[in-house]
C-alpha cells in the first residue's frame, strides 16, 4: 500500500477540492450504485458520536502537567486495542469495505483503485466510508458520479459529488474533515521535525 494518496491534475479535482478543506487518507471506502440505504440521520449520528469520542481523549488531563493521567492513558490504550480487534474481525466479513486511497472534502470525494469502476458519469451513487480506521462502521453519503479516469500507471479514479446534505449532516462532515486535516498537519510537522 502506498503511503500517500496521489495529487492529480483533473477538472474534477478543481471542482471538488479547489477552494475546500481537503483530507487525504487510506480508509475502508467504496461506493454503491443507486440511492443510499441509510438515512442521513444515521451518518450524522455516527459522525457526532465519533467527534465526542475523539474530543474526550483530551479532556481528562492532569492539571499540573496538562497531560492525560496515567490511569486514563491505560484505559484509553485498552479501549484502542479492543476497538482494533473488533475492527479486524468486522473487516473479515464478505461485505467489508476495501482499504482505498481517497481524497475528500465537504463537496465530494475521489476514490482510487487498481480496477476500473463499474459506473458511468452522471449516475446516482452512494459513497461508503468508514470515517475512522479504528471504527468498523461506515457512513453513507448520497452522491452523483462526476468523472472517472485512469492514469498511465494503471490506477483508476472515481470522483463523486455529494448530493445536497442536510444542515446537520453537512456540519458534522465539515467538523470531521477539519479534525482529520488538523491531525494530518500535526503529523506532517512531527515528521518534518524528526527529519531535521
Amino acid at each position: 500500500m502506498p503511503t500517500r494518496v496521489p495529487l492529480l491534475t483533473h477538472p474534477a479535482e478543481t471542482e471538488l477540492f479547489g477552494d475546500a478543506l481537503t483530507c487525504e487518507a487510506w480508509l475502508p471506502a467504496g461506493f454503491r450504485a443507486g440511492e443510499a440505504r441509510q438515512s442521513p440521520a444515521a451518518a450524522e449520528s455516527l459522525l457526532h458520536a465519533l467527534a465526542v469520542a475523539e474530543d474526550a481523549r483530551g479532556d481528562d488531563t492532569d492539571d499540573r502537567k496538562g497531560e492525560p493521567s496515567i490511569s486514563f492513558q491505560r484505559l484509553e490504550a485498552k479501549v484502542d486495542l479492543l476497538m482494533n480487534l473488533v475492527g479486524k474481525l468486522a473487516r473479515q466479513r464478505d461485505d467489508a469495505l476495501p482499504l482505498r486511497g481517497l481524497r475528500w472534502s465537504h463537496l465530494g470525494l475521489r476514490l482510487d483503485a487498481a480496477q476500473p469502476f463499474a459506473i458511468g458519469v452522471g449516475e446516482t451513487a452512494t459513497a461508503l466510508i468508514e470515517p475512522a480506521s479504528w471504527l468498523s462502521d461506515h457512513i453513507e453519503l448520497p452522491a452523483r458520479v462526476l468523472a472517472t479516469s485512469a492514469t498511465a500507471d494503471g490506477e483508476h479514479h472515481l470522483w463523486l459529488r455529494f448530493a445536497p446534505l442536510g444542515a446537520g449532516l453537512a456540519d458534522a462532515l465539515e467538523r470531521h474533515l477539519f479534525r482529520l486535516h488538523r491531525r494530518q498537519v500535526a503529523e506532517a510537522r512531527l515528521m518534518a521535525r524528526q527529519g531535521d
